[in-house]
């Protein structure tokens, strides 16, 4: 990626971050409902209208939408993201609070979903059309096709409720609190990245270097490891970009299931108690992780393939 590229990525990324900004604070200015008298309820009070009144007046609430809006925004841009109502915080420290336990629950859940799908799929695509590739190709249907939630219920009655080997709420906090949404999330990405691990494979296995090596009579562990497995990675570094941004972003049915103290419970709560300070904080925060992501993925293709950077 070339610096005008660069620059024209960043320009774009400042340009859909305003947009975002605007579309958010607009949909939560028109959402039904009365936040201050959300934030009330939510501490166990129900003030009289005057008091309501001198509340919304206070916080800005009575000033026009444009007025509103830009001095949410001028303050965004110096880190202050407004108070929340519920929990009566600033917003950047409870994102940031959250932020922890998410990293930790994303990377787990892609490093199970890799250790599981980079075999099967490398598994599947030697061994075409044999029962192995059969019957990897059943288990990935079973594992794109079951919802998130269901598969996290099943784990957490077999595992917590019946066995007992497991807790039942995970707080972030050690490896085995961990496990079960880990797993919940990993099982629905196993299914759908060795089917492109297998498919990326396969492309790979037709191309005419292999056909070289083979008739030079290079080992078929040594194709597979030195020159396919390369070749076939680079495709699946944006899905991973994306599938980590996805997560980050917190999976909130999961972490609901869970108790897990992650973005996505977060967001739920936010929503659930019409904490518009931290609803848009939310969703600035995801869009540009989101971004911030994929510009990294980008820039990866860079140092990883040089001549296909070069063309994009």
């Amino acid at each position: 990626m070339k610096k005008g590229d660069l620059f024209r990525r960043l320009l774009q990324i400042v340009i859909v971050l305003f947009g975002i900004s605007f579309i958010t604070f607009a949909l939560t200015y028109i959402a039904p409902g009365d936040p201050v008298r959300a934030m009330y309820a939510a501490s166990g009070t129900i003030p009289r209208e005057e008091i309501l009144e001198q509340t919304r007046e206070k916080m800005g609430l009575n000033e026009p939408f444009f007025t509103q809006y830009l001095s949410w925004l001028t303050d965004c841009l110096r880190g202050d993201f407004g108070t929340s109502y519920m929990y009566h915080r600033p917003v950047a420290e409870l994102i940031l609070e959250r932020l922890g336990p998410t990293l930790r629950l994303a990377f787990f859940s892609l490093a199970l979903m890799l250790i599981v799908a980079v075999p099967l799929g490398i598994l599947s695509a030697t061994h075409k059309g044999r029962p192995a590739d059969f019957i990897i190709r059943v288990g990935t249907f079973f594992g794109v096709s079951l919802p998130n939630f269901w598969v996290g219920l099943m784990l957490l009655y077999v595992f917590s409720v019946r066995l007992g080997v497991l807790p039942v709420v995970s707080d972030g906090q050690g490896f085995r609190k961990m496990i079960l949404p880990a797993v919940t999330l990993a099982f629905a990405m196993a299914g759908k990245y060795t089917r492109q691990v297998r498919t990326a494979f396969l492309g790979e296995l037709n191309q005419d270097y292999v056909t070289g090596a083979r008739c030079r009579g290079i080992s078929e562990r040594m194709i597979l490891w030195r020159h396919v497995l390369p070749n076939a990675v680079l495709p699946l570094i944006t899905m991973l970009g994306l599938s980590l941004g996805s997560l980050l972003g917190g999976t909130a049915v999961v972490e609901v299931i869970f108790s897990y103290p992650g973005l996505g419970n977060l967001a739920v709560d936010a929503i659930t108690s019409m904490d518009y300070p931290l609803i848009q904080g939310y969703v600035l925060w995801i869009a540009l992780i989101y971004m911030a992501l994929n510009l990294l993925v980008d820039l990866s293709y860079r140092f990883l393939a040089p001549g296909t950077s070069e063309n994009q």
